[in-house]
């Protein structure tokens, strides 16, 4: 697939910053799915004029990739997101937007034309603007309040053993050994997710949704509110 890559084609959006940014400027690589029934319905919408929104590439249920923005404009993809010290994601990120109805219309398997064409992308720009590989990211990473994509079926652990982002050390075994053991005391582990990167809050019901998009990240075979020696000895080996 990495000839969708080489040979995409453009439907550019007028939503973006007018003002261009330098390459210098890009940290983060961002995750999203469209989470619309239709791909020609979220390609529109991120052309369109009133939308609000837009990304800098597509990727389609075939694999194909459409610019939408040029990587050195700001595109509106993030909204309200933080992830350690920095806010406001949009003015140092890259968008990619994959086709999936997403979590309220049918959360579907990424297909293995899109994967193929997500790592050859992800590549690309990795390298391009030497980005780190913990600063690759998920929606739900930088918005956990009120974002759940790229969800639990996005390929994590693949992207990983590609050299491009971060999973996790434990083996299976050790996973299995600690998944049923519950933390009596998990102030400990919110202290190091927040540490991680994950958005500060004491409000409990913001933090078990951001902790079960930790797990949607990071253990995307069980998620659930309870907290977890296994997600525990996930979080320290990431720290």
């Amino acid at each position: 697939m990495q000839k969708n890559v080489e040979k995409m084609s453009i439907n550019y959006s007028p939503n973006f910053d007018l003002k261009k940014r330098s390459g210098l400027k890009v940290k983060y690589l961002i995750f999203h799915y469209t989470g619309m029934k239709s791909e020609d319905g979220a390609i529109k919408r991120l052309t369109n004029n009133n939308s609000g929104v837009s990304c800098h590439y597509f990727i389609k249920k075939n694999g194909k990739v459409i610019k939408i923005v040029p990587d050195l404009y700001v595109a509106w993809h993030a909204g309200v997101s933080s992830w350690k010290k920095d806010i406001s994601l949009n003015t140092n990120s890259i968008g990619i937007e994959i086709s999936n109805p997403g979590h309220y219309h049918g959360y579907k398997n990424f297909n293995q034309r899109q994967i193929k064409s997500i790592i050859s992308l992800s590549k690309k720009l990795k390298k391009k603007y030497k980005i780190k590989k913990e600063n690759i990211l998920g929606h739900s990473d930088i918005a956990p309040l009120r974002k759940k994509d790229p969800g639990e079926k996005f390929p994590w652990k693949l992207l990983f053993r590609k050299k491009i982002s971060l999973w996790h050390s434990l083996d299976e075994m050790k996973c299995k050994k600690y998944r049923n053991i519950l933390l009596k005391d998990n102030r400990e582990f919110f202290k190091l997710l927040f540490q991680f990167g994950y958005k500060f809050t004491k409000n409990s019901s913001e933090k078990i949704k951001i902790y079960k998009n930790f797990q949607r990240r990071f253990r995307p075979n069980l998620i659930r509110s309870i907290v977890d020696k296994e997600c525990y000895a996930i979080l320290k080996t990431l720290i």
